[in-house]
Formats: C-alpha cells, sequence, structure tokens
C-alpha cells in the first residue's frame, strides 16, 4: 500500500495542481486548507477520488496535529508532504507593519516547518518533503520584504531538515515558483507588474500551476531519490536572465 500523501493550501492555486497531479500518480492524497470554501470546492471536485479534505490552520499546532492524526487515521501513514499553505502581499518596506511580516513569516515559515515536523513524527518507511519557496526568497523584489524573507526561510529550513533528518529515510526540497497563473498572483499583479514580470522572463509568459505540481510531484517520486536539500526554480529562466532584447 502507498503511502499517503499531505498538501496543505491542496484546495485553491499550485496546492490544487499538485493535489490532481499526485492524485493521478496514485497516491492516496489528504487536502488540508483553512479556506472553507475552496475546501469544499475541492472536495466535490475530487469526490470520487481517493483523497479526504481537513479544515486546518498551519499556524494553529495543536488542530494541526490533530488534521495529521485524521489523516494517519484515514489514509495511513505518511510518505509525502508538500506545503503549499501560504499568503503574499505587494508593499513597500516602509508600508509594511511588523503585524503583517510576522503574519506571513508565521503562515509561510512557521506553517511550513510546523507541517513537516507533524510528518515527520507520523512518517512511514521513508518521506519527502517539498516546500514552496519562491524565486523572490532567492533574489530581491520589490516589494516583497516580508514575503522574500519568508521563502528564503523556507530554502535554508529545508536544508537543515534535509542535512539533519536525511540518514533516516527523509528527503526535503524546495520549489522556488517564478511568476505563475494562479489567483493568489492575479490578485497581487496588475497590468504593470506584468510587464515588467514579463520582461525578465526569458520565455516571456508566466507558468501553469500544473508546471509547477510536475516539478514538485518529480521531487516527490522515487526518481527523485538521490535529490535532498536542492532548490529547483520553476521560473522560465527568471533567474538566469540578463539583458534581454525583445527586438
Amino acid at each position: 500500500m502507498k503511502h499517503s500523501a499531505v498538501v496543505t493550501g491542496g484546495a485553491s492555486g499550485i496546492g490544487l495542481a499538485v493535489t490532481e497531479r499526485l492524485l493521478d500518480d496514485g497516491w492516496p492524497v489528504a487536502v488540508l486548507d483553512a479556506d472553507a470554501d475552496a475546501l469544499a470546492a475541492a472536495e466535490e471536485a475530487f469526490s470520487q477520488e481517493n483523497a479526504i479534505f481537513v479544515a486546518a490552520d498551519v499556524t494553529d499546532e495543536e488542530q494541526l496535529g490533530e488534521a495529521f492524526d485524521e489523516v494517519v487515521d484515514r489514509l495511513g501513514l505518511i510518505g509525502g508532504l508538500v506545503n503549499s499553505a501560504g499568503i503574499a502581499r505587494d508593499l513597500p518596506a516602509d508600508e509594511t507593519s511588523a503585524e503583517l511580516f510576522r503574519q506571513i513569516l508565521d503562515i509561510n515559515l512557521v506553517g511550513s516547518f510546523l507541517a513537516a515536523r507533524c510528518a515527520l513524527e507520523r512518517m512511514g518507511a521513508g518521506l519527502s518533503i517539498v516546500n514552496i519557496a519562491s524565486v523572490s526568497g532567492l533574489r530581491a523584489n520589490r516589494g516583497r520584504v516580508a514575503y522574500g524573507a519568508s521563502k528564503a526561510g523556507v530554502k535554508m529550513m529545508s536544508e537543515v531538515l534535509a542535512l539533519e533528518f536525511g540518514g533516516r529515510g527523509v528527503r526535503v526540497n524546495c520549489v522556488a515558483p517564478g511568476p505563475i497563473e494562479t489567483p493568489m498572483v492575479a490578485k497581487l499583479h496588475a497590468a504593470e507588474d506584468r510587464k515588467a514580470w514579463l520582461a525578465r522572463v526569458p520565455q516571456a509568459r508566466y507558468g501553469e500551476p500544473e508546471e509547477v505540481a510536475a516539478a514538485i510531484a518529480f521531487l516527490l517520486s522515487p526518481e527523485a531519490s538521490y535529490i535532498n536539500g536542492h532548490t529547483l526554480a520553476v521560473d522560465g529562466g527568471f533567474l538566469t536572465a540578463g539583458i534581454i532584447d525583445r527586438g
């Protein structure tokens, strides 16, 4: 029997695409999400699949532990975790409050850590964790002081976990998306923002959630059995870009 996979933030955006891909790959999937409406819609969409849907806030340690216990009770021990729950804001540093900074860190970074710890405590014979970082955690981008800091933290946290647990049958990696066509990005990127991003992406387009999900599915799979502590950018070449002349 295949161990289960947990996807936090799995009811929308990249998380939803990951849920669909992992189900297609034969994983029993537990979707954890704090958005009740999105969770209900996902449950309806995947009602015939080997999936369960659990309301959980990744910042609530007790609630998260109970959610993971439910996953084990209903689907068995955990073999995969994708930390996709997250929020983003686009504000200059001098307009970013301490309260907002803490909220973003709490959801994006601390929430990913808590979920990883829950999975480690309930893992099967092996465990593969994929955390969602961002190109904004690898390169400074305007308006991303809190978001970028949180995602840089996710990358380093993943590397430490990979180091500490690599000898125990655990792999921990990151995927760092560039601009992706998701509801979150749609709220953040106005027309001028899209123009600025596209000017720096050699492939001259935004990515699709399914493209990120494919990279995550690979890192979770046995095909990536010797990849540990790595961050894979899925960004159309954004991180490599120098001067781009569109002609």
